[in-house]
């Protein structure tokens, strides 16, 4: 089993950059592929990007294509989004996500861990 806390969200203009951090307790992180998922207000959570249990391989939703990058670091137990050129429908709850199966998916039913979000809000 393995615990996910997110932290880093915040406010931030249209244009800027946010980094969100999940750092997850045990010691068998490097064996989950990750993902990160959001909520905007009055809509379904939807799939942001996804990383390989190496970090080798990520993918990503097209609207983030380009201006997201999902990574991890197995020494620190922690996955991170950097999100540049950030828009106001950016706004969301930010949560992160481990699956235990293979392979990575974009799939909320898929994950079988969830952090509790950080939000952030991109203003215009």
């Amino acid at each position: 089993q393995v615990q996910l806390v997110e932290s880093g969200g915040g406010l931030v203009q249209a244009g800027g950059s946010l980094r969100v951090s999940c750092a997850a307790s045990g010691r068998t992180f490097s064996s989950y592929r990750m993902g990160w998922f959001r909520q905007a207000p009055g809509k379904e959570r939807e799939f942001v990007a996804a990383i390989s249990r190496s970090g080798g391989s990520t993918y990503y939703r097209d609207s983030v294509k380009g201006r997201f990058t999902i990574s991890r670091d197995n020494a620190k137990n922690t996955v991170y989004l950097q999100m540049n050129s950030l828009k106001p429908e950016d706004t969301a709850d930010y949560y992160c996500a481990a699956r235990t199966g293979t392979p990575f998916s974009i799939r909320e039913s898929d994950y079988d861990y969830w952090g509790q979000g950080t939000q952030v809000t991109v203003s215009s």
